[in-house]
């Protein structure tokens, strides 16, 4: 076996091990994660072919985190102030934060939350782009650009968990190499140190990469994309402003403002409409795409994460039961064919990721002629229609009429607004679902990073500098491509940049992440908010914009509202970043992990390395 590849795979198999061990356990679980998809001979390591295998899996990784029951991206969303958990029928969903989110508990699924699939996956993927980075000099290129490019993307897939990570859980392990033996003295580095060094990564990778991509990879823009999201983290807002502008000003960018795609004949729709159904992401035409992930009807599931996109059960409310009549009848059925079928036009959803009052009502005050907020591409609960045949078979006066949410002596008609009664992005949130009876949300490709986006953050940026007309003028390229009304530089502030990337960016920003970005910024910068208040790093886990921002505006954690199981919505400033996994530090014998103050282990905390040690 001395000169046969399967050499190179077997060390590679005792990585996977070795993450194990240091993400969660080595368990048979973890063994079977598909390691023969691309460590096989036929894709040898020492070929592009081979490298550019493992890349696809760490775009595969990335693909997870927007897809089936459950998706990770939820709990993006509820530890924000765009939604909540709106399981409300058991206990374990992440509601009650301050019993629940603990370094022990389940954090890793769709009865409780996502957290521990980000540490997992991650550092998954982290260990893809390391063995690629780690392999180049063994393969041979047919030229140094396509060595480069694979480089490049290498460097951005790696940047990209490490800066979702940063603002997830701070000070965290820093691996740069592939590991190929078993390792129990991980050390926590400073999440400063972290971002300096995929700042560095990435500056360097823009050159490298391929200003185009196939479809579902990596390309220039989205390595500028995100060293802009870095260089805002870091503070560095002119380089922001620079790496934003590269993307807009350059490479063929540009927001979509015509009609376009399987729709385009229709005059019951817009552009809003167009830009979001999933035939249109990554076709040709569409100029504002940036970074997409790719599924189709017949893609291999990926784990607990296939079967398509499952996002109106996730995201749409579960409006086909417990809402009654005025006259107290059931007024609502999610059968099929029937004669107002409103399942196979909205979903069978069951209120998981429930939209805030914040981002379904406050945030749309006074939006005028906003298509995002028009009859058809936004539902409000009271334009659906009571539609139980058993109504109609009774001769009932409701049936086919609009809903009602109280008597008019305040008395509900629905059992469980958590769950049951919120609005929603019906232009977002639609995708046909041909295999399910009840659909759920099927197949269809979904947009990591978009044009828009851009806009937003290099407005971020401006305002920043305080260079407050610039950053009203890319708000409202975004504002004005969805016919909303424009905005002053007097009205720029984090907050209606905030507001606007709600409106904007839900459920495809990965809306903690950011939030907790602004926060570090305000307490790095001890600029004061919009809410009067100043921040400091010394105290983050105690005082921070992030808590402060969701108990203002929203009434779930701040109010002492319970669940009709009884589980209270809480919520403190510790939870800005999220605990490390106990495993993964329990695990880690011979170094030092730190745990994140307000959980338990933290107590034990040694100061995070603030250098990189050279790698061999």
């Amino acid at each position: 076996m001395k000169n046969n590849p399967n050499n190179r795979i077997l060390a590679i198999f005792s990585t996977v091990c070795l993450m194990a061990v240091f993400l969660t356990s080595c368990e048979e679980e973890f063994l079977d994660a598909e390691p023969q998809s691309f460590f096989t001979p036929s894709n040898a390591l020492d070929t592009p072919d081979g490298l550019n295998s493992i890349l696809s899996q760490a775009m595969r990784n990335l693909r997870a985190e927007y897809y089936g029951d459950g998706a990770p991206m939820i709990t993006e969303n509820v530890f924000s102030e765009v939604s909540v958990e709106g399981t409300t029928d058991k206990s374990g969903p992440a509601q009650d934060l301050n019993l629940l989110i603990l370094p022990d508990a389940n954090l890793n699924s769709a009865n409780t939350n996502r957290i521990g699939w980000f540490w997992q996956e991650f550092y998954k993927a982290i260990k893809y782009a390391n063995t690629v980075i780690g392999r180049l000099d063994d393969a041979e290129f047919e030229s140094e650009a396509q060595k480069n490019d694979i480089l490049g993307r290498a460097l951005f897939h790696r940047a990209y968990r490490y800066y979702r990570l940063t603002q997830q859980f701070g000070d965290i392990p820093l691996i740069l190499e592939e590991v190929t033996s078993p390792r129990l003295d991980f050390v926590s580095t400073s999440r400063e140190t972290i971002l300096e060094k995929i700042q560095e990564d990435l500056n360097r990778a823009v050159p490298m990469v391929s200003e185009t991509a196939n479809n579902g990879d990596v390309n220039r823009a989205a390595v500028q994309h995100l060293l802009t999201k870095v260089n805002l983290a870091l503070g560095d807002f002119d380089e922001a402003i620079a790496s934003a502008s590269a993307v807009i000003d350059g490479g063929g960018y540009a927001l979509m403002t015509e009609r376009f795609g399987v729709d385009a004949g229709d005059p019951t729709k817009d552009v809003t409409w167009d830009l979001h159904q999933v035939e249109n992401k990554s076709i040709p035409g569409n100029t504002e795409a940036i970074l997409n992930v790719i599924d189709r009807l017949g893609y291999e599931d990926n784990g607990d994460f296939g079967g398509g996109t499952s996002i109106m059960r996730q995201a749409v409310p579960l409006w086909w039961r417990f809402i009654n009549t005025p006259d107290g009848q059931n007024g609502m059925s999610d059968n099929p064919g029937i004669e107002i079928d409103q399942v196979l036009q909205y979903g069978r959803g069951i209120g998981r990721n429930r939209g805030t009052a914040y981002s379904t009502e406050q945030i749309w005050d006074n939006a005028n002629n906003d298509e995002r907020f028009k009859d058809g591409n936004w539902v409000e609960m009271e334009d659906m229609l009571y539609n139980a045949p058993s109504l109609k078979d009774a001769g009932n006066p409701y049936y086919g009429e609009n809903l009602e949410l109280y008597l008019p002596d305040g008395t509900p008609l629905c059992s469980d607004t958590i769950r049951n009664w919120y609005d929603f992005p019906h232009y977002k949130l639609y995708v046909d679902d041909p295999l399910a009876v009840k659909p759920s949300g099927g197949h269809g490709d979904w947009y990591v990073y978009r044009l828009a986006e851009t806009y937003l953050l290099r407005a971020e940026a401006y305002f920043w500098k305080d260079n407050l007309a610039a950053a009203a003028a890319d708000i409202n390229a975004v504002r004005l491509r969805a016919k909303a009304d424009p905005i002053t530089a007097a009205e720029v502030n984090i907050d209606y940049i905030l507001d606007e990337r709600a409106r904007e960016l839900y459920y495809e920003e990965n809306r903690k992440t950011e939030l907790t970005r602004i926060a570090f910024i305000f307490a790095k910068t001890g600029k004061t908010a919009y809410n009067g208040q100043s921040y400091s790093l010394d105290n983050f886990s105690q005082k921070n914009f992030w808590y402060d921002r969701i108990m203002e505006v929203t009434d779930f954690y701040n109010i002492g509202l319970k669940t009709i199981h009884g589980d209270e919505y809480t919520m403190s400033p510790y939870h800005v970043l999220w605990p490390v996994p106990a495993s993964a530090i329990n695990a880690n014998t011979q170094g030092h992990i730190n745990q994140n103050e307000g959980y338990p282990g933290a107590e034990s905390n040694v100061p995070p390395l603030t250098t990189i040690p050279d790698v061999d």
